[in-house]
């Protein structure tokens, strides 16, 4: 990219409202994952040559293309789990050409972990009851159980595609997805 053009878009994103500390954040963050098989976060970006083939092969159209806004990471693919959750179809992995989403089973899965919120939960708080998350969980009773009809999640098993997030009725959210990269960065930290 020559000179002018970073120039220009830098000042795009500043007038869209971004800070230029923000240019180089990661956008992930809870319920904003990246799909299936994704690297770590501290080499997804370096390593995706920004091709859409994965958000063309979703046909639930879970994949969505950062823009010019998230500066470094533009051109990279994340889901809004909120808006649309990834329903595991693994289309993705297949045509990634770079291996940045690398080619695993359902089964291994792991784009984060869901995180319920009692306070906000109906069930927990005791205002209502409530079976959504643990309905549309596609590994209910493995991934998600119930504890006196109290959503628990299994963390062991939780793949973190945010279908529970997505089927919650409550706003905000009572059952959020970290991304999986939060909490080893967070362990690296520690150690």
């Amino acid at each position: 990219m020559k000179r002018r053009e970073f120039l220009a878009a830098l000042a795009l994103t500043l007038a869209a409202g971004c800070a230029p500390g923000e240019l180089a954040s990661s956008p992930i963050k809870t319920n904003v994952l990246r799909p299936p098989g994704a690297i770590p976060e501290d080499f997804f970006a370096s390593r995706c040559i920004r091709c859409g083939r994965c958000a063309e092969s979703c046909p639930y159209r879970s994949i969505r293309i950062l823009d010019i806004r998230h500066g470094f990471y533009a051109g990279t693919p994340v889901i809004y789990v909120e808006k649309i959750p990834c329903y595991l179809c693994m289309r993705c992995v297949k045509v990634c050409p770079t291996g940045t989403l690398q080619k695993i089973s359902q089964k291994e899965v792991r784009m984060g972990l869901a995180r319920v919120n009692r306070r906000a939960c109906v069930t927990w708080n005791g205002t209502g009851i409530c079976r959504s998350c643990y309905n549309a969980c596609p590994f209910r009773e493995k991934a998600i159980k119930l504890d006196r009809l109290r959503p628990v999640v299994i963390e062991e098993h939780c793949v973190g595609c945010g279908i529970c997030t997505h089927a919650c009725p409550v706003n905000p959210k009572a059952i959020v997805v970290e991304p999986v990269y939060a909490f080893s960065l967070s362990s690296q930290r520690a150690s």
